[in-house]
């Protein structure tokens, strides 16, 4: 039977692959240290269960409306108001089935065929296929090592045409661990200024930041951002909620309405009894559980980065947001090591995994043939184990 040139086009995720291969490898009793799960390695905070538990047991398991809960809804624009500075109304907010779903569905809104979508590079492998099934074409900036991998305004201004849709910015990045400072990020806003180019700010690791960071959203930069910006967050990074799938959205009023309306037809509600509890993790207690997590990330993130520079033919910078480092390896490209070619990423992470039972994700897939990925959401006496693994790998 057939199958649809949409679907064809779609590879699947390579974060799911491997993670999903490292599983296959401890399922038949191999010790594998698993640096590839893009989830926090802590529980969901109790007071949060414990609000879909009195959430199920007071019958909340009915349809509600599309966007979401009308309290819910309100209580993220009280902490976009609060915490981001961005003054948006319970109607311009929309709670999706996760990150992803928002990614979809604000593309899916804003996107004709034929548009063109900035997407610097690295970028996080779900754009290009959200960017290609919305029928538009993704414009990849190669950005440049020593700028952190970062957007620069003149790339930004020659990559502008008439034809472009949107800007797609991540910070805290997935993969890179970087974060643009406000001011780089106020130079790409008036970069923009004057045209009608939607910016989707992907603001997922907000919470995970480190050293002297400071986190700015980019809707905040301006009257101007504000209008052209869709704000994209959730629960799953923050309060280690990636299984309950809520994500949301917000910006302007015409854009959110769009993604409402198609919601109502692709999905429906979020899962009324985890909107409650998403209604309770914006309770008192979210910035001690939040923090708890943050600092726990921070010291495993410069371990991480500290360990794979003392490594030979490896270079990392250390991460100041999210939690992945995303190291260049490609010195090692073109070697043989336990027998098996080492020609690219995908190679490196193949037979890393298969000989020293590491799994890593490769950076093709992200845009970055040179990279990989390693995330520090794993304990620090994992960390330790798959680096001491990769080093006497590496040294073969």
């Amino acid at each position: 039977m057939k199958i649809s040139q949409r679907a064809q086009s779609v590879p699947p995720s390579a974060t799911i692959a491997v993670t999903a291969r490292a599983k296959e490898l401890k399922a038949q009793g191999v010790d594998v240290v698993g640096f590839g799960a893009g989830e926090p390695d802590f529980d969901t905070p109790e007071y949060i269960k414990e609000a879909a538990v009195k959430s199920l047991q007071a019958g909340q398991t009915k349809y509600t409306a599309a966007p979401g809960i009308p309290e819910l809804r309100q209580a993220i624009a009280a902490k976009l108001q609060k915490e981001n500075g961005l003054a948006y109304t319970p109607e311009q907010v929309i709670v999706n089935l996760g990150g992803k779903h928002s990614v979809y569905e604000a593309m899916q809104a804003v996107l004709d065929p034929g548009d063109e979508v900035i997407l610097p590079r690295p970028y996080w492998v779900t754009y290009p296929e959200t960017i290609k099934l919305a029928g538009a074409v993704a414009k990849v900036i190669e950005t440049d090592k020593a700028n952190s991998y970062k957007l620069t305004p003149d790339q930004l201004q020659a990559a502008l045409t008439d034809k472009t849709g949107m800007l797609v910015l991540n910070s805290p990045s997935n993969p890179g661990g970087f974060t643009y400072t406000p001011d780089e990020l106020a130079a790409l806003a008036k970069v923009l200024e004057g045209t009608n180019v939607y910016v989707m700010s992907d603001e997922i690791y907000e919470k995970l930041i480190y050293g002297d960071t400071k986190f700015i959203s980019f809707a905040a930069l301006s009257d101007d951002a504000f209008s052209r910006t869709l704000t994209l967050n959730g629960f799953s990074k923050a309060f280690s909620m990636t299984g309950w799938r809520l994500g949301f959205t917000a910006g302007p009023l015409d854009a959110i309405k769009a993604m409402g309306r198609l919601q109502s037809h692709m999905t429906s509600n979020p899962v009324t009894f985890a909107q409650y509890a998403a209604l309770r993790a914006l309770g008192p207690e979210a910035n001690g559980a939040i923090e708890t997590m943050r600092v726990e990330f921070e010291k495993r993130g410069k371990v991480m980065a500290d360990r794979l520079n003392a490594i030979p033919g490896i270079e990392c910078a250390e991460p100041t947001g999210a939690f992945y480092c995303f190291p260049d390896v490609s010195s090692h490209y073109g070697r043989t090591i336990g027998g098996a070619k080492v020609a690219d990423s995908m190679d490196f992470a193949k037979v890393l995994l298969e000989q020293a039972k590491v799994a890593v994700v490769p950076g093709a897939p992200f845009g970055c043939a040179d990279n990989v990925r390693l995330s520090f959401a794993c304990s620090m006496e994992q960390i330790t184990k798959g680096l001491d693994r990769l080093e006497k790998w590496l040294a073969e």
